[in-house]
């Protein structure tokens, strides 16, 4: 099986924790040279300093707040102005939770705007060079809501629902220059987002976080939460040239949650 990444060129966003700080790590692993993205530069360059470069790998970041497009449309330019980018991961915190009526429209637009418009700057900016390249993979870090929405995740679930579909349609138009666009759709997993989500469930059913915790692990037949590096090994693999065959997929890393196919 291939999954040599060397000479590849990596852009990893949300990097500097969680599920994107391990799909950075297993990449360069890979023999991927990475740009890593993300808010916090003491983060980025801590990270930076702990990536393999065994095979030459050069590793750089870029200090980026998805807030602000204008600012994101030049970094990248200038990025891809230098070289190409041949793998694009697209991952970005999630909006916080609440039933849908209970959210404002200015949150579905922000929501829309960092999770589908800034994928789209960062899809344009990169698609030539992959073209060129002769290879590209573009993959989405999104949810499970994909398939079945969550409970109290009402901006969430109708956003993540937009950016698969978003992947689809790009799978379907660039999938002749050997390039592919797939999603990958965690389950709950150990990272500060999935904290922030039992806390905010404890306190609205006025029980402890534990409580959640455990209620939460009863409906994953695996029987605990994810590891951020299991979410990764998913992630890495799509990226390799060992999956040049699977494009436009949604795959499921949940423990078997989701109940739908």
């Amino acid at each position: 099986m291939n999954l040599d990444l060397t000479g590849k060129n990596a852009l990893v966003c949300g990097s500097s924790q969680g599920i994107g700080k391990a799909v950075a790590l297993q990449l360069a692993e890979l023999g991927a040279s990475l740009t890593l993205a993300a808010r916090s530069a003491g983060l980025l360059q801590e990270l930076c300093s702990r990536l393999d470069t065994s095979r030459g790998q050069r590793h750089q970041y870029l200090q980026v707040d998805f807030n602000d497009s204008e600012n994101l449309k030049a970094q990248i330019g200038a990025l891809t102005a230098r070289q190409p980018i041949h793998i694009l991961i697209n991952n970005t915190g999630g909006p916080k939770g609440g039933g849908i009526l209970e959210a404002e429209e200015s949150e579905f637009v922000q929501a829309f705007h960092n999770h589908l418009i800034c994928n789209q700057i960062l899809a344009k900016a990169v698609i030539e060079g992959m073209k060129t390249e002769g290879f590209g993979r573009i993959v989405n870090i999104i949810s499970t809501s994909v398939r079945q929405p969550l409970d109290g995740l009402g901006v969430s679930n109708t956003i993540r629902g937009a950016v698969a579909n978003w992947a689809k349609t790009m799978a379907n138009e660039y999938g002749s220059y050997g390039i592919t666009v797939n999603n990958v759709l965690p389950g709950a997993t150990r990272t500060g987002r999935l904290d922030q989500l039992i806390e905010n469930r404890a306190r609205v059913a006025g029980v402890s976080a534990g409580e959640i915790s455990t209620r939460m692990k009863k409906d994953i037949p695996a029987g605990r939460f994810g590891e951020p590096a299991e979410i990764a090994s998913a992630v890495a693999f799509l990226s390799s040239p060992a999956a040049s065959y699977i494009n436009g997929v949604n795959l499921t890393v949940d423990g078997g949650r989701t109940k739908s196919l």
